[in-house]
């Protein structure tokens, strides 16, 4: 008896036709995979988390579940084209895949949530359309690039950042070659540099735009630089935060 149920249930879940059973298992599969993915960005300090990686997901099944159901009841519908809903999701999702690069300001960290997003409302519409273990070899082969990939980059130090270190010295700075020789030895390159002189009260600050590995130690650098001269204040920020 509970075998039959079973497997009237099963036969339900995985039928063409859009029906009860199949709709709300499509979308709690979606909302599962959304979660999971979601969940690796939100580890990563992204504005997008589970919640958002989740609604997406779901959102985009449904879009794809309207699109199988309204030609499936309305019989007489001739005029226009059914797919249309869920082929919009495409173009809609990027909205929110550029408002997370805004987010961002700008940065290239951005494009991999966009990306994220996207990829993520493109697993949902396989979820509403049946294909269930496609959707899920794709979430893990986007864990698969969101993580494995990126211990790979960390190891192999792939990937250069601009950054800018700030220095406070109390005296008239005239000769940048001691800072020059530094960036050399721990091989940072230096593509640019502003100076403020306060002859008042001999303090000169620089500010040195330099170019590095993603996941490089930066305190050793910022060490020797200090000792250069006589320096009140250093700091080290990204590009973008200036």
């Amino acid at each position: 008896m509970i075998e039959d149920v079973f497997q009237v249930i099963a036969e339900r879940i995985t039928s063409l036709e859009v029906n009860m059973y199949n709709s709300m298992f499509r979308l709690l599969l979606s909302m599962v995979l959304g979660m999971i993915v979601g969940a690796e960005r939100k580890r990563k300090g992204q504005i997008a988390g589970i919640r958002t990686f989740a609604l997406i997901s779901m959102g985009a099944c449904l879009a794809m579940l309207l699109s199988i159901y309204v030609p499936q009841v309305y019989f007489g519908l001739k005029n226009g084209d059914p797919g249309r809903i869920a082929a919009q999701v495409i173009t809609g999702i990027v909205f929110l895949g550029g408002g997370a690069m805004i987010h961002m300001k700008g940065a290239v960290r951005g494009l991999t949530t966009a990306a994220g997003i996207w990829m993520t409302a493109i697993i949902g519409m396989a979820v509403g359309i049946g294909m269930y273990m496609c959707s899920i070899g794709a979430t893990l082969l986007i864990l698969l690039t969101l993580v494995t990939f990126e211990q790979y980059e960390k190891r192999r130090k792939l990937g250069q950042e601009s950054k800018v270190i700030n220095i406070t010295v109390s005296e008239i700075v005239t000769d940048l070659q001691p800072y020059r020789e530094v960036f050399a030895k721990y091989n940072v390159h230096l593509s640019t540099y502003y100076l403020e002189y306060d002859y008042d009260n001999a303090r000169t600050d620089l500010n040195f735009v330099v170019l590095t590995h993603a996941y490089e130690n930066l305190l050793p650098l910022l060490g020797n630089l200090s000792t250069i001269g006589p320096t009140n204040k250093l700091t080290l920020t990204s590009q973008i935060d200036i």
